[in-house]
């Protein structure tokens, strides 16, 4: 039995990374590859592994980690700070997406409980494969990420209520006491859980890392991630939602970082059985015997799904292009409406077929969904050009209330007001330079509209917005927002409205520099580059290179667009070697005492560097540093001299400041 799981293993990651390998080739997403990988080794493919059940079980784990880092990144703060998106958009999305599939499905089957459940089955989208797309695209901060994993969150929290309501729809009856019991234990469960982020859990990573045990931290953090997923689990909620708790849990630590960097090898690797064994419930056979069937189901999901996604993104206030985003990328089914649909056919709700072809049918968008995110950007721009949705986001902003500013001129336009925004703003306002915010947060702009801050709702893609910010009259633009796609757009349209504008972009990766250059960047600055260059500047300090050479280092590399750090021409440290001397060099302090022969006396009086070998460098006087360079400097009692020389000649110069011989 280990033998033949360990074999399973071998073949699963073997043929996995090297259909991964030939897909990169053709730059197609990884992904999609585990997933095509699952499909050719699994039981309906080629049969290499037939039982799934050991592969599944580790693939769970996989979930569980990527849901667990996923939370630690997250917060309490920034859960809060979306909980319209979890609360309102959620609720909204799930119910739409109930009614109207059940609505289409009684049209076909004419059967009330078979298509609501059928609606069941719909509402629920892939947190697993969303959320590490938006990872990997680093837009997990970007306004259509926020309101994609708030959505998904509540769609994890409706997993109980769907489970608990598939067997009243089989005919079986309901308890009410039941379902008032089963929801008290998930509620009382969360708030455990999220109450202990506060006080018992940090006091615990406390006391392990205060051990100095490396291998204690690691299981702690792995024992707290599975423990509270399989806790949640047992009282009716999903192994995800569990898990994405305990990572907010661990969010609320300073050891949050270290458990990240600690679990990252774990997840990734388990992640990928994850979609492997996703790929291996597809049977090719059936497919293609039902094609047409499937892909009209396919159609139809896809097309329900994205108009309830956008639709109810909108409601919450986001900006019709983020709203069209979300829309596609919660496009797929959710991996627990398997979980679902086995629960259906065991209650005899759905049929064997009925069941193949749903579960094909969702291994379909599972499939496309990679590309579906890869064209989403292009797509919702050409969508939201139209009239329709120009009307949508003239009626959105007259909600939202916000008046734009009188015409400017020579100002700055920030587009985004997260930490990088808000720490500019504080700078530009403190030198009285004009500059105005637009961002996309609506209870970020009610909020510091009533602190002051000119701050805008809109979108920055938006021509007519950018125009009302006084794009073709400002100096400046600085793009500080976590969403590559809409970064390209805003420079493109700024560029073509006001040529000479200077613009500053912020990304997450290097590999964007080149692309967002060519669009028409003056400046961009990538965070991973940036602390690489602090890091080695830091370093060639402590090795004693002259600072002139490290300051030439990084302007040389900032101004080719960090592409010089790729193949850098560093000035070897023998060719320093005379600055080895260096340790030998300190330096000292003397306070002139009250009555000392010292106070009156000039730096010339005293020639102090022709008697003691040293030089005096600086003279603190009160709270005041004077950098001494005139010979006829006075000194006065209480004066601090600060001096610099090697050891033996501070000794004579203490002993020549105290008047001995």
């Amino acid at each position: 039995m280990e033998y033949e799981f360990l074999k399973s293993l071998v073949i699963v990651f073997g043929v996995s990374a090297l259909v991964v390998f030939l897909l990169y080739r053709l730059k197609i997403p990884s992904l999609v590859g585990f997933l095509i990988a699952g499909v050719i080794i699994g039981p309906f493919g080629i049969g290499i592994v037939r039982n799934t059940h050991s592969i599944e079980a580790l693939a769970e784990i996989g979930v569980i980690l990527l849901l667990f880092t996923i939370g630690i990144e997250f917060s309490m703060a920034k859960l809060v700070r979306i909980k319209k998106a979890v609360i309102g958009g959620g609720s909204v999305q799930v119910f739409l997406t109930i009614v109207l599939s059940a609505a289409a499905a009684y049209l076909a089957t004419g059967n009330v409980n078979k298509s609501i459940f059928f609606g069941f089955l719909i509402a629920l989208s892939s947190t697993a494969i969303v959320l590490k797309m938006l990872t990997e695209k680093g837009e997990i901060d970007s306004p259509h990420g926020h309101i994609m994993v708030g959505i998904l969150i509540f769609q994890d929290l409706c997993v109980v209520p769907l489970m608990l309501l598939t067997p009243v729809l089989s005919g079986d009856g309901i308890n009410i006491m039941d379902i008032v019991i089963k929801f008290g234990k998930a509620i009382l469960i969360i708030a455990v859980v999220l109450l202990s982020a506060r006080w018992i859990v940090p006091s615990l990573l406390h006391q392990v890392v205060h051990t100095r045990s490396r291998e204690l931290f690691i299981i702690t953090i792995i024992l707290l991630c599975l423990g509270i997923a399989l806790l949640t689990s047992r009282f009716g909620l999903s192994l995800a939602l569990g898990a994405f708790l305990a990572g907010i849990i661990i969010s609320e630590s300073e050891y949050a970082h270290q458990a990240i960097s600690d679990i990252l090898p774990f997840k990734d690797s388990f992640m990928g059985l994850f979609f492997v064994s996703i790929g291996m419930l597809m049977n090719i056979e059936f497919v293609l015997n039902n094609a047409p069937k499937i892909a009209s189901i396919v159609l139809f999901i896809f097309g329900l799904k994205i108009i309830t996604g956008t639709a109810s993104a909108l409601l919450v206030g986001t900006s019709p292009r983020s709203s069209l985003l979300a829309g596609l990328g919660l496009a797929q089914i959710g991996e627990f409406s398997f979980v679902l649909a086995i629960a259906g056919k065991t209650s005899g709700i759905i049929t064997d077929d009925f069941y193949q072809i749903f579960l094909s049918s969702s291994v379909v968008t599972m499939i496309l969904t990679p590309f579906t995110l890869q064209f989403a950007p292009s797509v919702s721009d050409w969508i939201t050009s139209r009239r329709i949705f120009k009307s949508l986001s003239r009626l959105q902003k007259t909600s939202e209330g916000e008046g734009f500013p009188r015409r400017k001129h020579d100002h700055v336009i920030i587009v985004g007001f997260g930490l990088n925004g808000r720490n500019l703003a504080k700078v530009l306002r403190e030198a009285e330079i004009s500059y105005v915010v637009l961002e996309m947060n609506s209870d970020t702009v009610r909020d510091m509209k009533k602190k002051g801050e000119p701050i805008y709702y809109g979108d920055g893609t938006s021509k007519e917005i950018l125009h009302k910010l006084g794009i073709e009259k400002a100096r400046l633009l600085v793009i500080a927002i976590s969403d590559p796609s809409s970064s390209r757009r805003i420079i493109s349209i700024a560029r073509h409205e006001n040529p000479d504008i200077y613009i500053i972009v912020r990304t997450r990766y290097v590999a964007e520099v080149d692309d967002l250059k060519k669009l028409g960047a003056d400046e961009v600055i990538p965070e991973e580059f940036e602390t690489s260059i602090e890091i080695f500047a830091r370093v060639l300090h402590q090795y004693s290179f002259p600072r002139n050479i490290i300051i030439d280092m990084v302007e040389k590399i900032r101004s080719n667009s960090y592409t010089t750090l790729r193949n850098i021409d560093v000035p070897k440290r023998h060719l320093f070697e005379e600055y080895e001397w260096l340790p030998e060099i300190e330096l000292a302090g003397f306070i002139i005492p009250e009555g000392s022969y010292l106070s009156g006396k000039t730096i010339k009086d005293l020639q102090v560097r022709k008697k003691t070998g040293v030089t005096i460098i600086a003279v603190r006087r009160n709270q005041k540093v004077y950098t001494v360079t005139d010979p006829d400097f006075r000194l006065k009692d209480r004066d601090f001299v600060l001096f610099i020389g090697d050891r033996k000649n501070l000794h004579d110069a203490l002993k020549y400041f105290k008047g001995e011989p």
